[in-house]
């Protein structure tokens, strides 16, 4: 899962991101409102945690431009304002929650799980398909009564195709839900990928839930 921060106090910036890092989601951060609006025309993000007082565009008016192009992304505000009447304009300019600074981080992990599962119509952090159990907060997974170890970047990639079961995901989207900015890898990074999640999930089951479809990219599909 990708996240956009949006935060100028540069050590509140760099906790959140080692900290959401050590929790295996990929994380692009920046200080300003133009960056910000820049990050989110160039990419989809799972979550945008955004900071109101910020340079250059304040962090409604960059919400207020973001829902303006019709980007459904998730955004939680981050703010030292706790006034009600500094929640409801911040809600009702489209943010999707609000957290008042300081905040414990468990709180907005907690937070975070909600508005990410909130686009697939989920209600808990367990996602199943047939015999495949992911559960996103504890960060296990079971075929059947196996349990399967993954790497952090497995685990991002199956906890991205079992959010979309069904959805026919290009290489292009994969990866970009599942690196940042600043990664510069090779072209065929996701097939190798596929292949050791393939090994793990489906290797000695008749039932292959990992599939191609050629010329488009990968589905999470099961049986039932």
């Amino acid at each position: 899962m990708r996240i956009l921060i949006v935060e100028d106090e540069p050590d509140l910036r760099k906790v959140l991101v080692k900290r959401l890092s050590a929790e295996h989601y990929s994380v692009d951060a920046v200080d300003n409102g133009a960056d910000a609006l820049h990050y989110t025309s160039m990419a989809e993000y799972d979550c945008i945690l955004l900071d109101i007082m910020i340079p250059q565009i304040n962090g409604l008016e960059v919400l207020r431009r973001i829902r303006a192009d019709e980007n459904s992304m998730p955004v939680l505000l981050l703010t030292a304002k706790d006034a009600i009447e500094d929640r409801v304009i911040g809600l009702d300019s489209g943010a999707d929650d609000y957290l008042v600074k300081p905040f414990a981080f468990d709180e907005l992990l907690a937070r975070i799980r909600v508005l990410t599962r909130r686009p697939f119509g989920a209600v808990s952090n367990i996602f199943q398909v047939d015999d495949l159990r992911m559960d996103c907060h504890s960060r296990t997974v079971m075929r059947g009564d196996t349990e399967i170890e993954l790497s952090s970047k497995e685990f991002a990639i199956l906890e991205y195709l079992i959010r979309n079961k069904g959805i026919v995901l290009s290489r292009e989207k994969i990866e970009q839900h599942v690196w940042n900015y600043d990664y510069e890898g090779g072209s065929n990074i996701i097939d190798v990928y596929i292949r050791y999640l393939r090994k793990k999930i489906d290797s000695g089951h008749e039932n292959k839930l990992i599939q191609t479809v050629r010329g488009a990219g990968y589905v999470l599909r099961g049986q039932s």
